[in-house]
C-alpha cells in the first residue's frame, strides 16, 4: 500500500519535508516542522563554501532527497546568499510534479517571520498531502537500499546472506536494490565484476573502487583501524577483504545492471551499485537520494540510527545483540546460526517484513524518533 505520486514513483511514506539550502537555516526548518503534524526537516551543514564535483554532489543530493517518493511536498527554506540557489532547488524538485513552496529568510526579514511564513505555507501543504490516498501496488515499485554497520562475524555467516535473499525476491518481482559503501567492496571486487551485465559496468565497479583506493594512498594514511573498525576487529573481523566478503552479500545473487554516483537515482529496475563511503549516515543519504523508499540495515553490535524520511528496518544475525537492542532491532535472524531455520526461510521473513513497512507498519527506528542525516564530501571547504 503506498502513495502515488505525479512523477509516476510510489511513496510508503507520506510527509511534508522542510528542506534548509544550507547550515545557516536549519534551526528556522526544523522550528517549521516541529508545529506541523506529519512534517519532517532535516540538518546538515553544507550548501555554502563548495564548489566544482563536491558542490554539484551536495545539490544533487539535496535535489534527490526532495525529489525522493517518501515525500509528497517540500517547503525549500533557504537564506538568500548561500551557495546552493533556494530557487534553483525548488525548481529542479518541482520537476516531479509534488508541490514546492519556498521561504527565504533574507527576503523574509529574518527567523521569526520567515518561521510564521513558513507555517502558513506549511499548513497549507500539509492538508493538501493529506488527502492524497493509498492505492495497492506491485513489489516493482519498490527501491531498496541495503546498508552494515557495526558488523561482526554474525553479519557476515547470516544477517547479510539473509537480506541477499530478500534482494533477490524484490528484484525477482521486478524491483530495484542498490548496494551502497564502496569502503566494503574492497577485496571483493573481483566478485561483483562477474555479476556484471557488460564490460561498461564491469569497467566502472573496478573504477570506484580503484578511485577510493586512491584517495586513501593520496592521504597518506593507514586505512586499517578505520575499516575494519575497531568494533568490527573486537568483533572478529580481521581484514578488509573478509569483511567485504560479508557485506556483499546483502546484494544477494542477481546480476548488476548499473553503477551510481553518490545521490544519484537508478533509470531502470534491478541491483544497482551505487559510491557511497562506509559511514552509515551518509551512505544511507545517498541511497535516500537516488530514490529508495526503504533502507534495510544490518548490524552485529546494534546501531540506533534512522532516517527522517525513509523506514530503516534493522537486522541483526547475533543472538546477543537482539536481546541487549530489543528497543532498536525489528528483526532477529539468530535463528540461521542456531540451525533453526535456513538462510532462504529467514530472507522470506525480512522480504515480509519490507512489505509490511512499506505498507505503513512503523519500524522501531521510526517510532524512537531517530532521523540522522547527513551529506558525503568530496571536497574542501572554501
Amino acid at each position: 500500500m503506498g502513495y502515488q505520486r505525479p512523477d509516476g514513483t510510489v511513496g510508503v511514506r507520506n510527509y511534508l519535508l522542510a528542506l534548509p539550502t544550507c547550515a545557516c537555516v536549519t534551526h528556522v526548518a526544523t522550528q517549521i516542522s516541529e508545529n506541523i503534524k506529519n512534517s519532517v526537516a532535516i540538518q546538515h551543514q553544507h550548501g555554502c563554501g563548495q564548489f566544482g564535483l563536491d558542490f554539484e554532489q551536495t545539490f544533487r543530493t539535496l535535489v534527490g532527497v526532495g525529489s525522493n517518493p517518501n515525500v509528497a511536498a517540500v517547503l525549500v527554506v533557504g537564506l538568500g546568499c548561500e551557495s546552493v540557489s533556494p530557487e534553483k532547488l525548488a525548481d529542479k524538485i518541482a520537476k516531479t510534479g509534488k508541490p514546492v513552496e519556498t521561504v527565504i529568510v533574507q527576503h523574509e526579514g529574518g527567523t521569526i517571520k520567515s518561521i510564521e511564513k513558513g507555517l502558513r505555507i506549511g499548513k497549507e501543504m500539509a492538508l493538501e498531502i493529506s488527502r492524497i490516498k493509498t492505492s495497492l501496488f506491485s513489489v516493482s515499485e519498490l527501491v531498496v537500499g541495503v546498508e552494515c554497520g557495526g558488523s561482526d562475524t554474525t553479519s557476515g555467516l547470516v544477517a547479510n546472506p539473509a537480506v541477499g535473499v530478500a534482494a533477490d525476491m524484490i528484484i525477482n518481482g521486478g524491483g530495484t536494490v542498490i548496494l551502497s559503501e564502496t569502503t566494503e567492496l574492497i577485496g571483493a571486487e573481483h566478485l561483483l565484476v562477474k555479476r556484471a551485465v557488460n564490460d561498461d559496468v564491469a569497467d566502472r565497479i573496478l573504477k570506484i573502487v580503484h578511485r577510493l583506493e586512491k584517495k586513501i594512498v593520496e592521504m597518506g594514511g593507514d586505512i586499517r583501524g578505520a575499516n575494519p573498525a575497531p568494533g568490527n576487529i573486537k568483533a572478529g573481523i580481521t581484514t578488509i577483504e573478509e569483511k567485504s566478503l560479508g557485506a556483499i552479500e546483502k546484494a544477494g545473487h542477481t546480476s548488476i545492471v548499473g553503477v551510481l554516483e553518490y545521490g544519484e537515482r537508478p533509470q531502470s529496475k534491478g541491483l544497482y551499485i551505487m559510491d557511497t563511503p562506509g559511514h552509515d549516515v551518509e551512505s544511507i543519504t545517498g541511497m535516500i537520494a537516488g530514490g529508495s523508499q526503504l533502507i534495510v540495515f544490518t548490524t552485529g553490535l546494534g546501531t540506533p540510527i534512522g532516517s527522517p524520511i525513509t523506514p530503516v528496518v534493522k537486522v541483526t544475525g547475533n543472538p546477543k545483540t537482539y536481546e541487549n537492542m530489543k528497543d532498536n532491532i525489528d528483526i532477529d535472524v539468530s535463528s540461521v546460526l542456531k540451525g533453526n531455520e535456513s538462510i532462504r526461510k529467514a530472507g522470506s521473513r525480512i522480504f515480509r517484513c519490507l512489505l509490511e513497512v512499506a505498507s505503513g507498519k512503523k519500524t522501531k527506528s521510526e517510532i524512537l524518533g531517530h532521523k540522522e542525516f547527513a551529506i558525503n564530501r568530496i571536497g574542501l571547504t572554501l
